[in-house]
């Protein structure tokens, strides 16, 4: 492979993944606020100790669960590109030789 056509895909991977960590600082903020709602109906399920309290809690510990999937999904894609990349860096450097 042509070291330009490696440096651009590097470049693009590189884009791709920092993207990627934006986008999991964003969903790290919104678990945090997701936790700290499903805790707060958590709190008053238990106080209250009424169905339509345990069915708010439900909801908002559904809402969690899914943000945690999503967040599961972006560490998923970070780990593929920090390997493509590094499988792209090994590349020129070979190339280098």
């Amino acid at each position: 492979m042509p070291r330009s056509l490696i440096e651009r895909r590097l470049l693009e991977v590189n884009d791709r993944l920092r993207r990627a960590r934006e986008e999991l600082a964003v969903l790290d903020e919104q678990l945090a606020a997701l936790n700290e709602a499903a805790d707060d109906t958590r709190i008053r399920a238990l106080v209250s100790e009424t169905p339509l309290a345990d069915r708010e809690h439900r909801e908002a510990q559904k809402h969690v669960d899914a943000m945690l999937r999503s967040r599961a999904a972006a560490l998923s894609s970070i780990a593929e590109l920090e390997q493509l990349q590094g499988e792209l860096l090994d590349r020129l450097v070979v190339e280098n030789r």
